[in-house]
């Protein structure tokens, strides 16, 4: 597949060989670094830009069949040229200058390595001579003819080693290449697997897309993972080269199971066979701890071993890598989970307690996939209720509605007990991911009232606070939760459950001083948990959200990065921590940079589809995400969608859901319907007493504009925790007041708080205010702040900060209707938009013409367009997305 691969990551490497060119001492560079690192590459582009600078350029390549031959790899630029080899090499030489004149002459030497002697000798008679300034690559490992030696040994050539790409060269290559983001586990993957090798990467990405295992997905390249294209199969079937017997299994059995103890490997091989592998730079041996291991010296070493090994040999090879496991009795972490993976697909007989036991500890670690492997192996194996609840709480947490499987839970299900942990598994699924909040409920009411002994009643009490907690009943919720975690020997499952009902109540009503240490306790027996560990990312999503809301923004970042970066190597989880990134970042007034992580999680969501609720998650600060960085059509797509089809377990989102809406309208220019939006999504709170969501909305009406709301934030500030609520009722008091130095005061304590969108908003208003008192210096200092502030928010701006980078002569309702009929919209969508009169629309028209003297709609959107939104791209945050 033709595809453009730009030189990407080598900018270091290039400004060294050019400045090394330019200063003419020394005579050249040598490049030298492993094979399909890009030294060739590297090599052309220096050429290239020695020529556009005017020089005269020379490319030869050494190859082993023009190895045998005097001058071989001159052969195509000399011509015929004969004599005895001093004159050949004196007439080479001419002829290779002959026509460069005055300028210099550069000449490329691609795998110098393979040179011939004569070859070589005039390679350092040209540099010895200052005849050309010579750029040749060597690859390491290989035998390189004394005469190029010398050349960097005495200092007539610069020696460079040119590295594998690191994760983030290659993620900017991979992106530059396929013309679009690419996702960050994507970019690890692929990493992982050439290990910067860019040979290795064109032809991975090639094959890949030709099996259309990579591919965008809602904007964004994904890898769906999979085999091996076979052209990188032969190009690293060559690489390794003829392996025999005793070797191959060496290689076949770290293919199958790296990393393994060197001490183990040597009962499974020949000790001489594995020497032999390292010798031959196929296998590495390196410590870890006290235990000396190997591995392949590449990941695709393994990936083409394992896709070319027939499937008994395959089997035959893990069942003796499992039962040397065994053997050898090893406590190191996780070898039960190791022995039962292996043995999934091998010749042993299954092992119904090992399968159990490796089910469980896969759900701890959240490896959902593979505990639903196993907890189905196990129950085949005659695992029975225990078997059957780990599977269906995988099943859960992959978001996959599973109503046979609960039906099969519930007739294994013997005592009160376990038919209440059934009753669990079935209402979590039944809600959650079949989206049946009713029916789920009534099944949980029903066995509330016939089960009264413990546990199976603190169960049931436990999934009581979190089902009220996701559905905005946080005074229930929150007693619920109380009474449960209060239970003596309260199961780690419960203690889970209850306390992530707990986190979101006591969240979204204020109570966020509390947070930290109800989230321990639950992320603590979510760890312990084999059924339920999962919910350590719903119990996060509700931390965060506390945090968020009360205005502890720099803490929820720390959690959130750690939490990012704790998950890497799974998949949903990954993509839940990647939306809870996107949404503080979002709200630490960075939205272009938050786009970009939310967009990755929708791209990865979508084959979870609605299930469990994660996408609707998502959605509500991707929405608020598009309308600030000026995307409107897709925000308004993104909300619709919302607003139409919203899960009935995440309502205590609902009034971040009508505030992304607010935004739109905001973006949209529309101040009134923006301050409506917000007090809708406030009334809802407050009905629901989410009184930490109440403070956002009203402060977010503010921001808009809105004077009428000081009394009711002042009154929430004595009631809600964290710095947000006391700066939201400072913001509201000044502006009702007009008080530029009180609309000062609050910009300071919300960039402090680490709001700067809201301190830009609150700057702004003070400088309308100083400059409606004539005090010109204090609104000069103020607009200042504007523009620092809105730098920091990556250039976006808002209804408020626009009017002072860009201000206009108009009343609010003037700048509402000028920039919907700038935006091309007749007099009557305006009235509708607005529930005006036409007449009223037409008067107002009128006049702004008449103070911008403007004459029509195309030069009032000349206007306007001016104070649009238009955000800056940013480039990559300092984190491997």
């Amino acid at each position: 597949m033709d595809r453009d691969w730009p030189l990407v990551g080598r900018g270091e490497e290039l400004r060294s060989i050019e400045a090394a060119i330019r200063s003419g001492t020394p005579h050249g560079v040598l490049l030298a670094g492993p094979a399909g690192v890009g030294k060739t590459r590297l090599a052309r582009e220096v050429l290239n830009s020695a020529e556009r600078r005017g020089a005269v350029t020379r490319w030869v390549v050494g190859t082993e069949p023009s190895r045998g031959l005097p001058l071989g790899a001159f052969a195509a630029l000399l011509g015929a040229l004969s004599g005895d080899p001093t004159a050949l090499v004196a007439q080479a030489s001419r002829v290779l200058v002959a026509d460069a004149g005055d300028g210099p002459v550069v000449l490329g030497v691609d795998d110098a390595h393979l040179l011939d002697e004569m070859s070589a000798l005039l390679v350092h008679q040209l540099v010895l001579h200052s005849a050309a300034v010579v750029v040749a690559t060597v690859r390491t490992g290989e035998t390189v003819p004394d005469l190029i030696t010398h050349l960097w040994k005495d200092g007539y050539l610069d020696r460079l080693e040119v590295s594998p790409l690191e994760q983030r060269q290659t993620g900017s290559l991979l992106e530059a290449a396929l013309g679009g983001p690419v996702e960050s586990k994507t970019v690890r993957r692929v990493w992982q697997i050439t290990q910067g090798n860019a040979l290795y990467l064109r032809h991975f990405v090639d094959g890949e897309i030709e099996a259309d295992r990579l591919r965008p997905v809602r904007g964004v390249w994904r890898w769906s993972g999979g085999g091996v294209s076979p052209g990188l199969t032969d190009l690293v079937t060559i690489r390794m080269g003829e392996l025999a017997e005793p070797v191959a299994t060496v290689v076949d059995l770290l293919a199958l199971a790296e990393p393994l103890g060197v001490r183990l490997l040597a009962r499974l091989a020949d000790p001489a066979a594995i020497e032999q592998a390292e010798r031959a730079g196929l296998v590495r041996a390196g410590q870890d701890g006290r235990r000396l291991e190997a591995r392949l010296t590449h990941p695709l070493f393994g990936e083409v071993r394992r896709a070319r090994m027939g499937v008994l040999r395959a089997r035959r090879l893990r069942g003796r890598i499992s039962r040397a496991i065994a053997d050898t009795g090893s406590r190191r972490a996780d070898d039960t989970l190791r022995r039962a993976v292996l043995a999934l697909d091998s010749d042993l007989e299954p092992d119904r307690r090992l399968l159990l036991a490796a089910a469980s500890r896969a759900g701890q670690l959240c490896d959902l996939p593979l505990t639903v492997r196993l907890g189905q192996a196990a129950q085949a194996a005659g695992g029975g209720f225990e078997a059957h609840m780990i599977t269906m709480a995988a099943l859960n947490g992959l978001s996959r509605p599973a109503g046979a499987e609960a039906a099969a839970l519930a007739a294994t299900a013997g005592t009160d007990d376990e038919v209440a942990r059934a009753t669990v598994a079935q209402v979590l699924n039944l809600a959650w991911m079949a989206l049946r909040p009713a029916q789920a409920e009534a099944i949980l009411a029903a066995a509330e009232a016939r089960i009264v002994g413990d546990p199976g009643r603190t169960r049931l009490m436990a999934l009581r606070a979190l089902f009220d907690g996701q559905r905005a009943r946080p005074a229930r919720a929150i007693e619920a939760a109380t009474a449960a975690l209060a239970a003596p020997d309260l199961p780690d499952e419960s203690a889970a459950l209850a306390a992530t009902g707990y986190v979101v109540s006591l969240a979204t009503v204020g109570r966020a001083d509390e947070l930290a240490d109800a989230t321990a306790r639950g992320l603590s027996s979510a760890g312990r948990s084999a059924e339920f560990g999962y919910v350590r990312f719903p119990l996060l999503t509700s931390q965060l959200t506390g945090l968020r809301l009360a205005g502890y923004l720099r803490e929820a970042a720390d959690i959130a990065y750690a939490g990012w970066e704790s998950v890497r190597g799974l998949d949903l989880p990954a993509l839940i921590s990647t939306v809870l990134v996107g949404d503080i970042t979002l709200a630490q007034g960075r939205p272009v940079s938050a786009l970009r992580w939310l967009r990755e999680a929708h791209a990865g969501l979508e084959r979870f589809g609605e299930a469990g609720g994660f996408e609707h998650v998502c959605l509500i600060p991707l929405g608020r995400a598009l309308a600030l960085t000026g995307d409107l059509t897709a925000a308004a797509d993104v909300l619709a969608r919302l607003r139409t089809r919203q899960h009935p377990m995440v309502l205590f989102l609902r009034p971040d859901l009508v505030l992304s809406h607010a935004w739109l309208a905001a973006a949209q220019g529309v101040s009134s319907e923006a301050i409506t939006l917000a007090h809708e999504a406030a009334s809802i709170a407050a009905t629901t007493g989410q009184f930490a969501h109440e403070v956002l909305a009203l402060h977010t009406a503010v921001c808009f504009g809105d004077r009428s709301v000081a009394g009711r934030l002042t009154t929430l500030a004595d009631r809600v925790d964290g710095p947000r609520a006391p700066a939201a009722a400072t913001h509201a008091t000044a502006l009702a007041a007009d008080d530029g130095d009180g609309l000062w005061a609050a910009s300071d304590l919300l960039e402090r708080m680490g709001d700067p969108l809201a301190a830009a908003d609150a700057a702004a208003q003070a400088e309308a205010a100083y400059r409606r008192v004539d005090r010109r210096g204090a609104a000069h200092r103020a607009a200042a702040r504007v523009h620092r502030l809105t730098e920091r928010c990556e250039g976006v701006r808002t209804l408020a900060t626009s009017t002072t980078v860009q201000p206009l002569p108009l009343t609010g309702r003037e700048r509402e209707i000028g920039g919907l009929a700038a935006r091309g919209m007749t007099n009557r969508e305006i009235a509708h938009r607005l529930v005006v009169s036409v007449r009223t629309i037409e008067n107002h028209l009128y006049r702004i013409n008449a103070k911008l003297g403007t004459g029509s709609r195309a030069e009032l959107a000349e206007v306007f367009h001016e104070e649009m939104p238009v955000p800056r791209p940013t480039a990559r945050d300092d984190h491997d997305l």
